[in-house]
């Protein structure tokens, strides 16, 4: 077959993970407990009880795991770095067993020619510091700088690409306003606080590790692909507007524009004042970076309605717009199937922010075990189409990450949905290719996707 669709030379093909949903070992070579493993261990608020306990074991099984990647030809790995196992109060003394495991990974990808890309942050905040009042403390923040400084020290020879944080939103809203993932808190206020604070957070380390000489630094977020149901309405128009403010340029303007727009600097001081946000902050916050990564999985469709309560706890401020059940084909976690969300969301931080590069950090589905992988191969597929065409529209994208690796705990969901493309048995913990994992194979040996 003739292949169709080629993506530049130097495009990097990789594969996602996170701390705690695949390394286990909670409790072993002096690691600490993280707000998910408290809020795992609390009845009713992950599936069935799960928790992160053992996840994939990938602590002790890291060797076998990076042959897999080897063997489907992944050129990188995305993983993230547990701040309780490098700190575990949070601050203080670095826990050197904790650093010496992500020696081992390090060097062992890169014995298999896989270059490592750390994240920093992916949502396992040490219990000790959420008990001091997590990312609603300003502390919080010049803490996490300190650990990203710790770790770049012992790492940085070997990483060349480090993100700070990854989903911001999810660590503020779904944290501290709805609750439905750690620490569980609900206050809109809270939430609006530790957006703040995380954003300094970033840019803190992004100081830290730049001067210390790292060489690419990013930060990961999940923006919305937000879409007026009707786009001749000028409501329902408006209400995309409003909702992509809200959503992502609360988040893009502070680091990449200097400072929070005004609506939704009016809706922080309306909900938690601005007490805060100190005078020097938004130029920490604006610290250059040298990559955008972007983790997309559906469209939010939103409409103007008058009386509607708006989108939940999860988005303040939306009161007056419907936000639209998903609908078409949806993958197992009931998320609508659509790639053209992506290429328009990637035409339009392009558009607004002229000269971001942009790494695709995320993107992947959720399907049933059972059965051919289809479903998996068809929406990814159908995604780095979208990729491919948003860079023949000069969006520059340099990469694509795909959510997950390797099955895994699923946050609030367990276990009981499978994002991997390597299938893992919870029981005996052997791992097995799926069909998307040699497709995937192909399509990176290939650089690119058939006709």
């Amino acid at each position: 077959m003739t292949l169709g669709l080629r993506f530049p030379d130097e495009f990097v093909w990789g594969a996602a993970t996170a701390a705690y949903q695949i390394e286990g070992a909670t409790r072993d070579d002096g690691r600490g407990p993280s707000i998910w493993d408290t809020f795992s261990r609390t009845p009713g608020k992950v599936f069935a009880g799960h928790t992160g306990d053992v996840a994939c074991d990938h602590y002790y099984r890291y060797a076998d795991d990076v042959g897999l990647m080897a063997d489907i030809g992944l050129r990188s790995y995305r993983f993230s770095i547990s701040w309780p196992r490098v700190k575990p109060d949070g601050t203080g003394p670095v826990n050197p067993r904790g650093l010496d495991f992500y020696d081992r990974l390090v060097d062992t990808l890169h014995e298999r020619g896989i270059d490592p890309v750390v994240t920093l942050y992916h949502w396992d905040l040490p219990q000790p510091l959420e008990d001091r009042g997590g990312w609603t403390a300003r502390e919080t923040a010049s803490w996490f700088a300190e650990y990203a400084a710790a770790v770049h020290q012992r790492l940085g020879d070997r990483v060349r690409v480090w993100t700070t944080l990854n989903e911001p939103w999810c660590s503020a809203f779904l944290g501290y306003a709805s609750g439905i993932h750690a620490p569980g808190r609900q206050d809109p206020a809270a939430a609006l606080k530790a957006l703040h604070h995380l954003l300094l957070a970033h840019g803190l380390a992004a100081g830290e590790l730049r001067a210390a000489g790292a060489e690419t630094l990013g930060i990961t977020l999940n923006p919305s692909a937000v879409r007026p149901a009707d786009p001749d309405s000028a409501a329902d128009v408006e209400a995309a507007r409003v909702v992509h403010t809200l959503s992502n340029r609360i988040f893009f303007d502070p680091l990449l524009a200097g400072g929070y727009p005004p609506e939704a600097l009016e809706l922080i001081e309306s909900l938690a004042g601005l007490g805060h946000i100190h005078d020097h902050d938004a130029k920490t916050i604006a610290a250059p970076i040298d990559v955008l990564g972007v983790n997309y999985y559906a469209p939010t469709y939103v409409a103007g309605r008058k009386g509607s309560p708006g989108g939940g706890p999860n988005n303040p401020g939306t009161e007056g717009i419907e936000f639209l059940p998903p609908s078409g084909p949806l993958t197992d976690m009931g998320w609508q199937i659509e790639p053209a969300g992506l290429l328009g969301l990637l035409e339009q931080i392009h558009a607004d922010y002229p000269g971001t590069s942009i790494m695709i950090t995320e993107n992947g589905a959720a399907f049933p075990h059972t059965g051919p992988d289809h479903d998996r191969i068809s929406y990814v597929d159908g995604h780095l189409r979208a990729v491919h065409e948003a860079i023949t529209r000069g969006v520059d994208v340099r990469g694509y990450f795909l959510w997950s690796f390797l099955d895994n705990f699923e946050w609030a969901e367990g276990y009981a949905k499978r994002f991997g493309i390597v299938h893992v048995d919870y029981q005996t913990q052997v791992r097995t290719l799926k069909e998307s994992a040699h497709w995937y194979r192909s399509v990176i040996a290939r650089n690119g996707l058939d006709a």
